[in-house]
This record gives structure tokens, C-alpha cells and sequence, in this order.
């Protein structure tokens, strides 16, 4: 498992195109599997998950993304899963670690 959180201001339907481009966009395999969009108070909220084949794994990684805000100043976590082919335990993290940097590097001057 990988895991990154950040926060940053900005449009939230924009933010959510920016994820969403950026995870399939960033890999031919990357799909979108299914969320929700929640909103009450004056907050927002949106939880996603994607998945795209992990070559160097041999199989299949997810990450689930979720987006929560306020008056254009919003935390997004990540956190990914999968790509490991053990059976008690997970040696092999690279996958994850791959699929988590398509998006946090796209996201980064947002901070």
C-alpha cells in the first residue's frame, strides 16, 4: 500500500478533472471503476477508484482517491492497492508506488 495526502486551493470540479486526467491519461490500461459525489453544509466531497494493469507486479492495482472541501480549499488523499503477488505478505510495492506518482506529480503545483 501507498498512501499520499495533500492540500491545496482551487476549483473543485476543476481539481476533480485534473485527477481524473491525470490517472487515465497517465497509463493505457487506467480506468475508472466507480464513485460518488457528496455535498452538504458547503462541503463537498468525492471518493473515486481506479485501476491499471502494474507490469513490473504482473497484475492489477487500484487506488481509491478521495476529495474533501470547502470554499476552494480542498485535502485529497490517495491510497493505493494491489500489486503484490504474495500470500501473507506484500514484496513487491512498485506498482503502487508507480501509480501513486502519475498523480501526485500532476497535482503538485497546486499545493
Amino acid at each position: 500500500m501507498a498512501k499520499h495526502s495533500m492540500s491545496f486551493s482551487g476549483n473543485y470540479k476543476s481539481i476533480l478533472e485534473r485527477i481524473d486526467s491525470a490517472i487515465l491519461d497517465g497509463s493505457f490500461s487506467a480506468s475508472y471503476e466507480d464513485g460518488v459525489l457528496c455535498s452538504e453544509d458547503g462541503y463537498v466531497s468525492a471518493m473515486r477508484v481506479y485501476e491499471r494493469y502494474s507490469y513490473t507486479g504482473g497484475n492489477r492495482v487500484s487506488m481509491s482517491v478521495f476529495l474533501f472541501g470547502k470554499d476552494n480549499r480542498y485535502t485529497v488523499t490517495f491510497i493505493t492497492s494491489g500489486g503484490s503477488q504474495a500470500t501473507f505478505f506484500k514484496l513487491n510495492t512498485i506498482g503502487e508506488e508507480a501509480f501513486l506518482d502519475t498523480v501526485v506529480s500532476a497535482l503538485d503545483d497546486l499545493k
